[in-house]
């Protein structure tokens, strides 16, 4: 009996396309450029940064998202196996990016150092270096699946994502990144682990910690707070705004204004007050704060709706892929999003620290739309792989 092939490195066609991601995906970054536009058009208008052109936002992100859907369906229509064999390439890649910041290449913004600029081309190094390190990690992890099993396994198998989490928190200063990086390889490791308990060991260890650390800073003397890193000074505002609510905490509070403001339906898309200069930068981090004030609760719960049926597709395609490689990719995009959507509607209700971490398809950021939509074309591509060799599995069962 003949050998069966791997399968072919491209697949052009319909055939394993999940629709239902499909439309979920698209409600949302439709949702996403009618809330970036009703969201940016005052601040757009008014500033000479955006040649006062109220859709000027608007316009940069349906280029983005345009070109990301290209490049979705693009790689999901490549054998995902493909990046596999450069995924030691790719973290190899990951590392010369992010030291890349601390040459002339790095472009600073706002006191940190998170772009770079080649040529006419400048980028925020933590899109392509999230969606490089989830290959990585499901090529680490599938390369030694039987070996994960002791507290040394767990550490060595952390330890690459360890280390260029540490670089981008201690080059460009983001430490949102380097959270959501650190938790992707740990959700995606803790997913293929036999022993969950060492997990919730470990969570219980950072639990206390974090407990104890939040118990120091908030007794700590305000005139200790003051001579304190920016860090300290937010965990503080965090913990009692009201006695920030002119500087550290004003964003938050601002936020939380917006979401009352609300109520149960909204005041009426394009109606929000706290856009209109109260908020810096609604269209950012804080987008979801000024859906709540537009739409009320009804609109945001249909937003949050839409991200769990998007993830929900995600994980079902990983449930079904074809390998532990698929089913790795998978896990590892969903756990990318699902981490970054819920860290930021944390820190827009202000259950979180404020810390720069934007809502996938709704904040404005071409970078991020792109790079996200990239990580869609690779669980496409898994589900239609997988599909495709069920049914040659079938063809090949009736011939025999």
């Amino acid at each position: 009996m003949k050998r069966r092939k791997r399968g072919r490195l491209f697949q052009f066609g319909l055939l394993g396309l999940d629709t239902n991601l499909l439309v979920a995906l698209l409600f949302l970054l439709v949702f996403g450029f009618v809330m970036i536009y009703s969201a940016s058009y005052y601040t757009a208008g008014m500033s000479k940064t955006y040649n006062y052109d109220p859709m000027y936002l608007l316009k940069n992100q349906v280029v983005y998202s345009i070109l990301g859907l290209i490049a979705m369906f693009v790689v999901s229509n490549i054998n995902y196996h493909v990046w596999s064999r450069l995924a030691l390439l790719g973290y190899v890649f990951c590392l010369g990016l992010v030291l890349l910041l601390k040459t002339p290449l790095g472009v600073t913004v706002k006191g940190a150092t998170r772009w770079l600029r080649l040529g006419p081309v400048q980028f925020q190094v933590a899109e392509p270096v999230k969606l490089i390190m989830i290959v990585f990690m499901a090529t680490l992890i599938t390369a030694n699946a039987k070996k994960l099993k002791s507290w040394m396994s767990i550490i060595l198998m952390a330890l690459p994502s360890g280390v260029i989490a540490f670089l981008i928190l201690t080059i460009s200063d983001n430490m949102s990144t380097a959270a959501i990086l650190l938790g992707t390889a740990v959700i995606m490791i803790f997913v293929m682990h036999p022993q969950y308990w060492k997990f919730f060991l470990c969570a219980g260890a950072v639990a206390a910690l974090v407990a104890a650390a939040l118990y120091y800073v908030y007794h700590m003397d305000p005139t200790e707070v003051l001579e304190a890193n920016f860090r300290i000074q937010r965990i503080r505002a965090w913990l009692m705004p009201y006695e920030y609510e002119q500087d550290t905490a004003f964003q938050s509070l601002q936020g939380l204004y917006a979401i009352g403001s609300g109520g149960l339906w909204g005041k009426g898309l394009g109606n929000s007050i706290q856009k209109l200069g109260k908020i810096p930068e609604p269209f950012n981090d804080y987008i979801f704060a000024i859906i709540c004030e537009e739409l009320g609760i009804f609109g945001a719960g249909l937003i949050i709706l839409l991200f769990i049926y998007l993830l929900y597709r995600i994980y079902t395609i990983s449930q079904t892929a074809e390998d532990t490689l698929g089913r790795m990719t998978a896990i590892g995009v969903m756990s990318h999003i699902a981490l970054q959507v819920i860290l930021n509607l944390m820190v827009v209700t202000n259950l979180f620290p404020t810390t720069g971490v934007t809502l996938p398809f709704f904040s404005y950021g071409g970078t991020a739309s792109f790079f996200l939509l990239i990580e869609i074309g690779l669980v496409l591509s898994v589900n239609k792989y997988s599909v495709k060799k069920r049914l040659d599995d079938i063809r090949r069962e009736r011939l025999e």
